[in-house]
């Protein structure tokens, strides 16, 4: 395999758009050798569903698309990354603001964490912020004939 591999896909900030992120991180990550029935590949869509949700409930139409992008590097790390262009990065919202949402970052953080992976955010040139998780990549490089 490649020493680094990225695919990206940048859709509308609709909530329509949350399950098409899903597919598309999952088809990729089959692509490079994640089976689909893994509590691995559950996990990662689990975390783009919250992250793509994030961006588009909480930019607040200041953001009209965001953008998936799924990185690995040395099949050792796996990072995906979702940006839009609200300035504001994420936060954990008060405990009365939770009760019927405001849990995704939890949620993100927890899930990263259980896979040894960390959760990161970095500002944009254009004011906009990407929130990054980052996973340690467990599965065996595809031999040369696939």
């Amino acid at each position: 395999m490649a020493d680094h591999q990225e695919a990206t896909v940048t859709l509308p900030s609709a909530p329509a758009s949350v399950s098409t992120a899903r597919r598309y991180v999952a088809g990729v990550l089959a692509d490079w050798g994640l089976p689909g029935d893994t509590d691995t590949a559950e996990t990662v869509r689990l975390i783009v569903s919250e992250l793509a949700t994030n961006a588009v409930q909480h930019t607040r139409g200041q953001s009209p698309t965001f953008t998936v992008d799924v990185r690995l590097e040395f099949d050792r790390q796996l990072r995906i990354g979702v940006t839009d262009s609200h300035p504001r990065f994420p936060r954990r919202l008060p405990a009365a603001v939770q009760q019927d949402n405001g849990r995704g970052m939890v949620i993100i953080r927890c899930l990263t964490a259980e896979r040894g992976g960390r959760l990161f955010f970095t500002p944009n040139p254009d004011g906009g912020k990407t929130v990054w998780i980052s996973l340690p990549w467990t599965v065996p490089a595809l031999s040369a004939e696939r």
